[in-house]
C-alpha cells in the first residue's frame, strides 16, 4: 500500500524559513485559514498567544508549510521548537538545478541567507552542501 508524507523541518522561526524555502524552490506557501484560528480563539480551542501576524495575515505561530506548485503534495512543513539546531540533519534535501547552474545557484542562495559549507563528490559525481538561513543542511547538484 502506497503511503502519503510530507517532509518537516524543526524552525526557530517556521514563517521565515517556510518563506525561504518557497522562494528557494518556486513552491507557494501554503495559506491558513484567518477565520478558522478566530474560531478556534473564540471557542476556547486556542489562544491569541498560539498565533501572530506574519506578512499581514493570521496565522498559527507553530508552523507553517509550502507545497509544490502543482497541487497539495509534495509538502513541506515548517515546525517551531524551542531548541536551537545542535548537530548534522539526518535528513536533508537536494535542490537539483543542473551542473551549469550550481555556481549560480549557490550565489544567489547565499545572497539570500544561505552558507556555503563545502563541494563533495563521489566519482564523478559532486555537489555543494549548503545551509538555510536557520542552519539546516541541504546539497545543491
Amino acid at each position: 500500500m502506497p503511503y502519503d508524507f510530507q517532509v518537516t523541518i524543526d524552525a526557530a522561526e517556521p514563517h521565515p524559513l517556510a518563506a525561504w524555502w518557497a522562494q528557494t524552490l518556486g513552491w507557494a506557501v501554503e495559506p491558513q485559514d484567518e477565520d478558522f484560528i478566530r474560531r478556534m480563539i473564540a471557542e476556547g480551542y486556542a489562544t491569541e498567544a498560539e498565533t501572530m501576524t506574519y506578512n499581514g495575515s493570521l496565522v498559527w505561530s507553530s508552523g507553517a508549510a509550502i507545497n509544490h506548485p502543482e497541487g497539495g503534495r509534495p509538502r513541506v512543513l515548517f515546525q517551531q521548537v524551542p531548541e536551537a539546531k545542535s548537530g548534522k540533519n539526518r535528513l536533508h534535501l537536494d535542490v537539483r538545478v543542473g551542473e551549469e547552474n550550481v555556481d549560480a545557484a549557490v550565489a544567489e542562495l547565499t545572497a539570500r541567507g544561505a552558507t556555503y559549507l563545502h563541494k563533495a563528490n563521489q566519482g564523478p559525481h559532486w555537489w555543494i552542501t549548503m545551509a538555510d538561513p536557520e542552519g539546516n543542511e541541504f546539497c545543491v547538484t
